[in-house]
C-alpha cells in the first residue's frame, strides 16, 4: 500500500504547493515519526489555506492519513492559527475521535516557516541548515495534501488556488488552470489596467515582482498582490542591488534590531544579520560573518520590519548566499543549538506587521470563488518545482485533454510530472508547453 500511495503521488505530479515546490513523492518516501500540516499561512493578505481548511477539511485529512501511512509516522498534527475559527471548527469536526491532533498557533509572522512550525508544534529544533526530517518530521502544506487526496483517486495536478488582492476591485481567491497568465488572474479580480501598479508574486514579505504580465501561474503560486508603483514595498523591491549594497556599507548603524528579531537567530541558528551588514563594508577577514548569510531563510523580517534605516539585509544575504554557494562553501553548524530565551516574546504580531508594511487598507477578505474560469491559452513551465525540468512528451500540433501527461521526470532525476490543464492544441514547446484551449474550455 505504501508503494502504491507514493506511485500515485508521483504519477499525479504533486509538489509542495508553495515555496520551492519540492516533489511530494520523494518527501513522503522517507520514514518519519510525525507528519505536520502547515496551515499557518503567515504571509499577510493571502487567504488560500484558511479557506481550503474550512471548505475541504475532509479531503485534507484524507491526504494527511495517506502521507502518514506512506511515511510510517505514528503521529499527525494539523497546525493552524487559532484566529481562523471557521477553519478550526471544520478541522476539529473531521478529526474528532481520531488520533490526529490540532495545534493552534498564535497570529504571528513567520509562523509558517518550517523550522518554526516544527518548533511550535513539537518543541523540536530543526538543525541549522537542516530539514524537518532530521528531527523525524515531514511537513506538508494544505493544498499539497488536498492534491495527494486527489492523486489517490487518479486525478493529476492541473489547477492551483491563489489569492488575487491588493489594489484590485474585487479581492478573490481563485482556482485556475496552471499556466494561466497573471493578466488573466488580475482581470478576474476586476483589474485590467495596471500601468500605475506592480504585481507581487507571493506574499508581501517574500514575494517577487512580476515583470511580465504574461508570466504564468505555477503549481506553487499562492497569491498575486497588486500595489501602486509608489508603494514603499514596491520601491524597495525595485531598488538596484548595487545601491542596496552601497547603503549597507554606509548607512547601517549596528543597532542589531535585525538580529534581535530574526526568527532563525531566535531558534539558535548562527545568524546575526547586523554582523553581515558590517562585514559587507569590510570584506577582508570577514568570511565567518559573511557565511552566516547561507542559513538565512529570507523571511524578510530584517528588511520589512526590523531595520530603522530602511536597509535590506534580506537582499544582501540572498546575494551573498548565491556567491558563497558558487564557491562550494557551506554554513558552519552550531554546537548544542538552543532556542533563545526571548524567542517567545519577539514574535511579530500580524496586525502590527500589516500596519508597518502600509497594507492595512488592503487587508480585506478574498472569498473563495466557486466558479470555473475558461482561459484561451496556458503556458506550462517545464520547471516549476525543485529538481530537473520536466521532459516534454508531446509535439506541436498535438491535441491534448486536461489531465493528460505532457511531460515527465527525466531518468534518474529529481523532478515532477506535468499534465495539461486545459483541453486544446499544443502550439509551442520551449522552456514551457503552450496550449491553445478549445473554445470555452478551462479544464476541469
Amino acid at each position: 500500500m505504501r508503494e502504491e500511495i507514493i506511485a500515485k503521488i508521483r504519477d499525479a505530479g504533486v509538489v509542495g504547493s508553495g515555496g520551492a515546490g519540492f516533489p511530494t513523492h520523494v518527501k513522503v518516501a522517507a520514514s518519519a515519526e510525525i507528519v505536520i500540516v502547515n496551515g499557518a499561512e503567515c504571509e499577510p493578505l493571502l487567504r488560500v489555506d484558511q479557506q481550503l481548511m474550512e471548505k475541504m477539511a475532509a479531503k485534507l485529512v484524507q491526504g494527511l492519513v495517506a502521507v502518514q501511512e506512506a511515511t510510517g509516522a505514528g503521529e499527525a498534527i494539523i497546525a493552524l492559527k487559532g484566529k481562523h475559527k471557521e477553519a478550526v471548527a471544520a478541522i476539529e469536526k473531521v478529526v474528532a475521535g481520531t488520533p490526529v491532533k490540532v495545534s493552534l498557533l498564535g497570529d504571528f509572522y513567520p509562523a509558517g516557516d518550517e523550522h518554526l512550525t516544527v518548533y511550535e508544534t513539537t518543541g523540536k529544533l530543526v538543525p541549522q541548515g537542516g530539514i524537518p526530517l532530521q528531527v523525524g518530521c515531514v511537513v506538508c502544506n494544505v493544498e499539497t495534501l488536498i492534491n495527494v487526496a486527489d492523486a489517490l483517486e487518479g486525478k493529476p495536478v492541473t489547477h492551483t488556488y491563489l489569492t488575487v488582492t491588493g489594489a484590485v476591485e474585487r479581492p478573490v481567491t481563485l482556482r485556475l488552470p496552471i499556466g494561466t497568465s497573471a493578466a488573466v488572474a488580475l482581470s478576474l479580480a476586476g483589474r485590467r489596467n495596471i500601468t500605475d501598479a506592480q504585481i507581487l508574486d507571493g506574499g508581501p514579505m517574500m514575494g517577487k515582482i512580476v515583470t511580465d504580465m504574461e508570466q504564468p501561474i505555477t503549481k506553487t503560486t499562492k497569491g498575486l498582490i497588486l500595489l501602486p508603483t509608489d508603494h514603499p514595498l514596491i520601491r524597495k523591491r525595485t531598488l538596484a542591488t548595487d545601491k542596496i549594497f552601497k547603503q549597507a556599507k554606509t548607512a547601517c548603524i549596528q543597532c542589531r534590531y535585525c538580529t534581535d528579531l530574526c526568527p532563525r537567530f531566535l531558534l539558535g541558528h548562527k545568524l546575526e544579520p547586523h554582523k553581515i551588514m558590517r562585514a559587507v563594508g569590510q570584506i577582508n577577514n570577514q568570511e565567518e560573518a559573511l557565511k552566516m548569510a547561507m542559513v538565512c531563510s529570507e523571511c524578510g523580517v530584517c528588511e520589512q520590519y526590523a531595520c530603522v534605516m530602511g536597509l535590506s539585509p534580506r537582499i544582501v544575504n540572498a546575494v551573498l548566499k548565491k556567491e558563497l554557494m558558487k564557491h562550494g562553501l557551506k554554513p558552519d553548524l552550531p554546537i548544542n543549538q538552543r532556542a533563545n530565551s526571548l524567542q517567545d516574546y519577539r514574535k511579530i504580531p500580524m496586525k502590527r506587521l500589516i500596519s508597518r508594511l502600509g497594507l492595512t487598507q488592503y487587508d480585506q477578505k478574498a472569498p473563495l470563488a466557486d466558479s470555473e474560469y475558461p482561459v484561451s491559452t496556458v503556458a506550462l513551465l517545464l520547471k516549476q518545482h525543485v529538481g530537473a525540468p520536466s521532459r516534454p512528451l508531446v509535439k506541436v500540433g498535438q491535441w491534448v485533454r486536461a489531465g493528460d501527461l505532457i511531460a515527465d521526470i527525466p531518468e534518474k532525476s529529481l523532478g515532477a510530472n506535468l499534465h495539461a490543464s486545459v483541453n486544446g492544441v499544443v502550439t509551442q514547446i520551449t522552456d514551457r508547453i503552450i496550449i491553445t484551449a478549445a473554445e470555452g474550455c478551462g479544464g476541469s
